[in-house]
């Protein structure tokens, strides 16, 4: 009998729109849930803005829609946007039937504040689409907290929180002492809503934080009164702050602010290397405060001949090799992807000792699946690792070979000392190293007129590709260099070094310009001077290396 409900299930073609806001600003403050489905998506429908956030995640290759502007550059209004949702879901499930598409709508800061969000879930809902709405941490709430000004107090234990047309806000309440007031919104929104909270009754001496840019590297936090934060509002001194917080938990900023004084807070640096060779070396930048921006100065090819590569690949499974020595993460990458290519893997070093010039190249190994022997408990170069290599001992080793996969442009420094310790040396070339092209313009002239804090070189060969593609950095900006040989090299180009890592690993050169930056910011306080990075000064000479 039926009961005038339709009980069956539905159906598997039915598309999927999950609402995901993608935090305040910093990558890290992106919820796990929304990070998930961002990874999971056939198609993202992006607001403007969301472009740095997704690049720091690990997304797929995927289509991306913008949701802005129509063909002819016009803004899209909130109906259009709604439209382009609800027709990009059915398009993507219609192309992954029997298979549910997920469409992944991004927007900037928490979702529920964007706007938008009411037109488009209604229009979903009424177009039968399954949907999700994942919040992002909310990016007032977030600004304050990272410009370091508690919102609730013992003396202002009330939060009122206003977003939008000031208009339109009842400030009656924002009247008392025992109230935090914070908005969100444009600058001329905040100064507006300031003036209502100071019409409204509040003392005009009371503390306000007004911070541009939250949660990122550009964060910028201007304290004052109330009645000189709408003076400075209305009079463009106070940048452009989308936040302002009023009550007494501002006076704790002096003793509560930990972001805006991490030791490179606000710091350029230039990775004069690739990519993938820098991501660890970019988390660590971002745990100090700082922005690492990576220009690639060398390009990685195969050798012009791979007979001689592909010989020793082979000659590892048939006796020929007693160790194997690694002096570079690009080393590893060649021969992993030249046994892949014939069909073998790690099985393959079964017996032999394995040999890595430093902690680095050690550790690519270990992702490989690989422990290396012999690791330089010194200086991490061909040098540090001939003088830690046991000599050839004829009644111990059963074999004197060595394969030594290396760069087209390594020196001899290690072949000519394991021979002359008696190992026979299959010294393989196993990549080329090419100069790569010349950075865009705007870099060229950001590196050469000192818009860079520092530069970070882990090798000779950084130095020598930067200074030739791009010219020497400007004098005001901090030299940092890996080890001495490093060190020598940009000292032969010209570059005063400032920064000497204490080991030859990425980490610790980071450390070491962190440790240095710790060094400018005490000097300054001590001489009660204002905390300036190394591109404000753009001096014409160097400080002191220290």
């Amino acid at each position: 009998m039926s009961t005038g409900h339709d009980h069956r299930a539905p159906s598997t073609e039915l598309p999927r729109v999950a609402f995901v806001g993608t935090g305040p600003g910093d990558p890290g403050l992106m919820t796990m849930r929304g990070a998930e489905l961002i990874a999971a998506a056939d198609v993202l429908v992006v607001d403007p803005g969301t472009a740095e956030v997704l690049a720091a995640h690990s997304i797929p290759e995927v289509e991306v829609v913008e949701a802005c502007h129509a063909d002819r550059g016009t803004a899209l209004t909130r109906a259009a946007r709604a439209r382009l949702v609800v027709s990009t879901a059915k398009a993507v499930a219609k192309r992954t039937a029997p298979n549910r598409g997920l469409v992944v709508r991004v927007t900037t800061g928490d979702v529920g504040r964007s706007g938008t969000l009411t037109t488009e879930l209604s229009a979903c809902h009424k177009a039968g689409i399954e949907v999700e709405v994942v919040p992002g941490v909310d990016s007032a709430q977030a600004a304050s907290a990272y410009a370091g000004v508690p919102l609730s107090t013992d003396a202002s234990p009330t939060v009122l929180t206003y977003a939008g047309n000031p208009a339109k806000a009842d400030f009656g309440a924002a009247a008392s002492e025992s109230v935090t007031v914070v908005v969100h919104g444009e600058p001329e929104q905040l100064a507006d809503a300031l003036a209502r909270v100071l019409k409204a009754g509040r003392d005009a001496s009371t503390p306000v934080a007004l911070t541009e840019h939250g949660t990122t590297t550009k964060q910028h936090t201007y304290t004052s009164s109330l009645a000189e934060a709408i003076d400075a509002l209305e009079a463009g001194r106070a940048g452009e702050p989308s936040v302002a917080v009023v009550g007494r938990g501002v006076d704790q900023r002096d003793e509560l602010s930990w972001f805006e004084t991490r030791p490179l807070f606000g710091w350029r640096v230039l990775l004069p290397r690739t990519k993938d060779q820098s991501e660890t070396t970019l988390s660590r930048l971002t745990m100090y405060g700082a922005r690492g921006e990576v220009v690639p100065t060398i390009s990685v090819e195969p050798p012009r001949t791979p007979q001689q590569m592909q010989r020793a690949i082979k000659g590892l499974v048939t006796g020929r090799y007693e160790w194997v020595g690694f002096t570079s993460v690009n080393a590893v990458k060649a021969v992993k992807e030249k046994l892949a290519e014939i069909g073998l893997d790690v099985r393959a070093f079964a017996g032999l000792k394995i040999a890595a010039v430093g902690g680095v190249t050690a550790d690519a190994l270990r992702d490989w699946g690989l422990e290396p022997d012999l690791v330089p408990s010194g200086e991490s170069s061909a040098q540090g690792l001939l003088d830690e290599w046991p000599p050839y001992d004829d009644v111990l080793d059963p074999i004197n070979g060595v394969f030594l996969p290396r760069a087209d442009i390594a020196t001899d420094t290690l072949v000519a000392g394991l021979q002359g310790m008696g190992w026979e040396v299959d010294d393989v070339t196993a990549y080329r190293t090419v100069r790569a092209a010349p950075p865009p313009a705007p870099v060229r002239e950001a590196i050469k007129s000192g818009a860079y804090d520092a530069v970070l070189f882990t090798s000779s060969s950084t130095v020598r590709n930067l200074v030739g593609i791009a010219g020497k950095p400007h004098p005001s900006t901090v030299v940092a260099c890996i080890g001495p040989a490093t060190a020598k090299t940009a000292q032969e180009h010209g570059l005063s070094v400032a920064v000497l890592a204490e080991e030859a690993s990425s980490e610790a050169l980071v450390d070491a310009l962190a440790a240095y930056g710790r060094g400018l910011r005490a000097e300054a306080m001590a001489a009660g001077e204002d905390v300036v990075r190394p591109s404000d000064r753009r001096t014409t000479g160097r400080r002191k290396a220290r």
